[in-house]
């Protein structure tokens, strides 16, 4: 199992194939949804099938697990992955188990998240993007260090674009 990073609250990792149900019922929850793509259960399944993939091939961008450290429960997930297509720009995503909200977690990860990209990638700038509404998540972007700017479309939805530069 590869760490990415551990606190004392939390441990971030790589999926093992066993965790494929519990990162399969973070998207069974439409509150956790709600601000997410649509995607469907087999385009779910087949981006934690990837991200597997992705470890036996040790990419630096990825897709990785949050685990409580006291009891080893799923907290939620966190992701670098290449910003449409551009590559001085990498793109940090994630989700957490509604019971996780609201309790700094998600701050935390970002800052730890945010160290991570440019020390493991060549890019310039880290960015983010939020529904409109998200506005929880906003404010975690903003404590990890990133300036809200100009909003963004993508798939036709304006949503809130957020970014640090090296």
């Amino acid at each position: 199992m590869t760490l990415i990073a551990q606190t004392p609250r939390f441990v971030i990792r790589n999926f093992n194939p066993e965790d494929e149900q519990v990162y399969m019922s973070l998207f069974d929850d439409e509150q956790v949804t709600v601000h997410l793509p649509n995607r469907s259960r087999k385009e779910i399944l087949e981006t934690f099938k990837t991200a597997l993939t992705d470890y036996a091939e040790n990419k630096a961008l990825g897709r990785w697990g949050i685990f409580n450290n006291l009891d080893g429960e799923f907290i939620g997930l966190c992701l670098l992955r290449p910003f449409d297509n551009e590559t001085t720009k990498v793109e940090l995503g994630y989700v957490l188990n509604q019971e996780y909200w609201g309790k700094g977690i998600a701050s935390e990860m970002a800052i730890i998240m945010v160290s991570y990209g440019f020390t493991r990638t060549h890019a310039k700038e880290i960015v983010a993007v939020t529904t409109l509404g998200n506005t929880g998540s906003q404010k975690v972007l903003e404590k990890a260090g990133m300036e809200r700017m100009d909003n963004f479309k993508r798939e036709g939805k304006e949503l809130a674009y957020f970014r640090i530069s090296r």
